[in-house]
């Protein structure tokens, strides 16, 4: 089970820092990933990591700007985000996957083992 946290209510250019934990088994062995699902839109890709935190892959739009890593002694996964804007407004969802490589969880296509509720991010102008 994979359970998001850290959304809230921030003003444009400012940062907030998401947390997905997992319980009732390990995740270290998983590629874990960041989704985000607008009002009215479809859900896309964020930001993703292998499971030894040695390859990372973003969408264009938040490369440069959110940062994703992981703890695996603590079974979290991170996504600092800095520099944030109107358009990153968003239900945000974490995801889990075996045997597969951080760009690959771009690809809308690729199932995921494990997907957690959303935590909601608003950020105004």
């Amino acid at each position: 089970q994979l359970q998001a946290s850290g959304g809230g209510l921030v003003q444009a250019g400012g940062s907030l820092r998401l947390s997905c934990a997992a319980s009732g088994r390990t995740f270290s062995t998983y590629t874990a990933g960041w989704f985000r699902q607008a009002p009215g839109k479809e859900r896309e890709f964020v930001a993703a990591i292998t499971w030894s935190g040695g390859s990372t892959y973003y969408a264009d739009s938040v490369k440069g700007r959110f940062t994703i890593s992981r703890d695996n002694a603590k079974n979290t996964v991170y996504l600092e985000m800095n520099s944030l804007k109107p358009e990153d407004t968003a239900d945000y969802y974490c995801a889990a996957a075996t045997r597969t490589s951080a760009q690959a969880m771009a690809n809308p296509s690729r199932g995921m083992n494990y997907w957690g509720k959303g935590t909601l991010v608003t950020v105004s102008s």
